[in-house]
Parts: C-alpha cells; structure tokens; sequence
C-alpha cells in the first residue's frame, strides 16, 4: 500500500513539474513589440508611432523593440500619451510630422479652412 502510495505521489508530482515547465516556456515566447504596446499607448500615440515609422523605419522599430522591453521588465507603467511619445522622438532627433488640418464648424458642416476663404 506504501508503495502504490509513493508512486502515486511521485506521478503527480512529475505532472505538476511538466504542467510548470510548460507555463514557463510560454511565458518565455517573446510577444512582438506592438503587442506589447497596445497597453499603454493611449489616444494619437498610435497615429504618432506610425507617422514616425513611416518617416523613420529603422530608430521607430529599435525604439518600438526598447518601449515593450521596458513595459515587460515594469520599469515604464502608465499611460503614454501622444504629446509624450512626440517629445520622446524630438529629444531623439527625430522630427516627426504629422499631418494637419484645420476644420471650421459653419452651418451644421465642417469645411477645411481652404474651403472657408475660397466661399469669403
């Protein structure tokens, strides 16, 4: 009885063993950096990271790979604005632009502000 006990014992214990070993290799897939992005990037941050990848495709994706590694490691919670993300790039050297338009609300319909002086 002893034994049948011991063995039983044993044989949970090596499938407890695996059933971590498996959760542990998992874990350890690497995630691709816009994965790990999505949770804290917040509002325009994503309309500037892709401005910045198509203006800047090599330091955008270097810095893409650094922000999720960061994000995984814990070292940078919280929300990331677009402002903040912007002022990350310039103080990089980067100058992404972004493009703009001026909207003018006039009776019941938004024209570009082009369209508000040409009616003048």
């Amino acid at each position: 009885m002893e034994r049948l006990k011991a063995r039983k014992i044993q044989k949970m214990q090596q499938r407890f063993r695996q059933q971590e070993e498996q959760k542990k290799s998992e874990d350890q897939k690497p995630l691709p950096p816009r994965e790990v992005l999505k949770s804290i990037l917040v509002g325009r941050a994503w309309e500037v990271l892709d401005a910045a990848e198509s203006q800047y495709p090599g330091p955008t994706q270097m810095l893409e790979k650094e922000l999720a590694r960061l994000v995984q490691q814990g070292r940078l919670k919280g929300p990331v604005s677009a402002e903040q993300l912007m002022w990350l790039f310039r103080s990089l050297g980067l100058d992404v632009r972004l493009e703009t338009k001026i909207q003018v609300y006039e009776s019941g319909e938004l024209k570009s502000l082009a369209d508000k002086f040409k009616s003048q």
